[in-house]
């Protein structure tokens, strides 16, 4: 056979052979902190450090807000409207984009949000520098996202749909390319895959990519990926050599654990795949490694659990993700007392507390088909691990499971947070039935009316400016508890009083005990859970009823488990928390104090 070819036909022929595909690299700046402890930096650490990220010339983009960002501002006592637009300075001038995790119905907290703050949000984080809004729906239920695609693009923001990545029966590529092709169908711009817990198998993965980028060949996917369990570096790989666009990445000192894989490793692994990818300064990599160490020596190491600096293979057969690694082993730790007194009464050998830990990744493993496969993300991985550890403190007592499920989660149950992926198992749904529970059909958003009305005038009545496009309403409206301790000076107070008691811990010094006020008094014999400033138990960290907190009457502050049921402790009357009395797991007895409040 005779090839006649010319030269511009070798030279093309050439080029199309030697063309790399480009990997571009988000830096999860928000994230690693978040999933490494409660709290993450404050402005002026930000706007020190994000110059050098800058330099660092190696990132298109930055995650910079969303999630608890605002929150943790708030409870610091800080503005958060100001450390937003302070923080994404530098990165607007360099051309980076800049991204902001969001959750749907639940907007930039753990519950849900009425519509006209939902599309508030968006207008001000527009306006304070934010490029692309991810939205992820921790149920994947289409519904929910569909204002937030809606609102984003009205706003001028890059609307990023996620899927929220998880592994199961009911979870197959044929059920995330369903979600996919309806937030496509409302103009999402792009798709993440939010693989939260980092247990999404990788060839799985790849085979989602594949179909995303057939069937919408213009659409840019960006993969996300903690490293908890081991698998995310090798998911990264088979979703690049499937086209995706961009990964997320963090870098040292925290990367890793349960946090992403680290920048440096992730960048030779696509390099040597044949991918382009930038080149790293790294001189700005090292300053921008020796500030973040700064930080955790300063004051934010205090509050990172050693366990999320950590990876494990146990995380594969529970889904959770790592990030509430922290709040987990708090919660195991509060009702680990309680369990072993109860099994020290029935002569049953104690358990450490690691036993506890792998009692409760199979307690999650068995109940989670039995709740419907929620996807195990905020707030829903929270919901599935309470039940699973109140379930353990009452199989233990000789009860059955079920016995305690607090509202929010007979909410996720019922259908008021958006459709399951599977079926609920028949005894949750005759335990509904029992307790006289209705299941909802409906549009989740429809059981939250406009609610800014009412905020705006609590504004005009207080005399509180709203600030630049509204921002500061928009942040009362969003985090009203925590707002308003902002702006009375108690969340300053109660976070110095915090590090001061951090620092005292260190030094194995002891704080002062307040002289006693008012006690609110335990109603019956039995274990106190988790103090809630909501009304759920065994909420995050920032949720959690606090020494200074405002209460009001009928306000809940506690679940008790009495017998065979939790019963709420309630306010019975307006006051300030002074002193929480027990922890999490206490045995107490009737008349024993619970809380000091003036």
């Amino acid at each position: 056979m005779t090839l006649h070819c010319n030269t511009s036909s070798v030279k093309l022929h050439t080029d199309q052979k030697t063309m790399k595909k480009k990997i571009k690299f988000s830096l999860l700046y928000r994230d690693m902190w978040q999933s490494s402890g409660k709290y993450q930096p404050r402005a002026e650490q930000l706007t020190a450090v994000a110059p050098h990220i800058v330099e660092m010339g190696c990132f298109d983009r930055i995650e910079t807000n969303g999630g608890a960002f605002e929150q943790v501002q708030l409870l610091y006592g800080e503005n958060p409207n100001t450390a937003v637009r302070e923080w994404l300075k530098p990165f607007n001038s360099a051309g980076i984009q800049t991204h902001m995790l969001e959750r749907s119905l639940n907007g930039i907290r753990m519950y849900p949000v009425p519509a006209d703050v939902r599309k508030l949000m968006f207008k001000v984080k527009k306006a304070q520098g934010v490029d692309i809004a991810r939205s992820f729906c921790g149920l994947n239920d289409h519904r929910n996202l569909e204002l937030s695609v809606k609102y984003a693009r009205e706003a001028g923001m890059i609307s990023q749909a996620a899927l929220s990545i998880t592994h199961s029966p009911v979870h197959t590529v044929d059920y995330f390319m369903g979600v996919v092709d309806r937030v496509v169908e409302y103009g999402a711009d792009e798709i993440c895959l939010k693989d939260m817990a980092g247990v999404g198998r990788p060839a799985s993965l790849g085979e989602l990519v594949r179909k995303i980028k057939k069937k919408y060949p213009g659409i840019i996917v960006q993969y996300h990926g903690h490293s908890g369990p081991g698998m995310s570096v090798a998911s990264m790989l088979e979703v690049a050599r499937a086209g995706a666009d961009y990964l997320d990445v963090a870098m040292e000192p925290l990367s890793w654990g349960m946090v992403h894989p680290d920048l440096i490793a992730v960048h030779a692994v696509m390099q040597d795949a044949g991918f382009e990818v930038p080149e790293i300064n790294m001189d700005a990599y090292m300053k921008v490694r020796s500030l973040t160490q700064e930080f955790i020596d300063d004051f934010l190491g205090y509050f990172i659990d050693p366990r999320n600096r950590q990876m494990t293979s146990l995380l594969i057969g529970s889904g959770l993700p790592g990030g509430m690694m922290g709040s987990m082993m708090a919660d195991l730790k509060g009702v680990h007392q309680g369990i072993n007194a109860a099994l020290k009464a029935k002569n049953k050998p104690e358990m450490t507390e690691d036993e506890l830990v792998v009692w409760l990744f199979r307690e999650v493993e068995h109940i989670w088909p039995m709740m419907g496969y929620p996807p195990l993300v905020t707030p829903f991985s929270q919901y599935v691990k309470n039940v699973a550890l109140m379930n353990i403190v009452s199989l233990v007592n000789g009860k059955e499971r079920f016995a305690m499920i607090d509202p929010n989660t007979w909410d996720m149950l019922l259908g008021r947070a958006g459709k399951l992926p599977g079926p609920l198992a028949p005894e949750l749904v005759e335990l509904a039935a029992r307790e006289g529970k209705e299941f909802y059909e409906g549009n989740p958003q429809d059981n939250y009316p406009d609610a800014l009305d009412g905020y705006r005038k609590e504004m005009e009545d207080n005399g509180w400016p709203v600030g630049p496009d509204e921002e500061e309403l928009f942040e009362l409206a969003m985090h009203d508890r925590q707002y308003r301790d902002y702006k009375s000076g108690v969340a300053k107070k109660r976070f110095l009083k915090e590090i001061d008691d951090k620092h005292a811990e260190q030094s194995k010094g002891a704080p002062a005990k307040a002289a006693p006020r008012k006690l609110l008094n335990s109603p019956d014999h039995g274990i106190a859970l988790l103090y809630s400033g909501a009304t759920a138990t065994f909420w995050p960290d920032e949720e959690l009823l606090n020494v200074g907190d405002e209460v009001k009457k009928g306000d809940i502050l506690m679940y008790l488990m009495i017998d065979k049921r939790y019963r709420e402790v309630v306010a019975d009357r307006d006051g300030t928390v002074r002193q929480i009395l027990v922890k999490s797991g206490d045995r107490i007895s009737k008349g024993d104090p619970l809380i000091e409040f003036s």
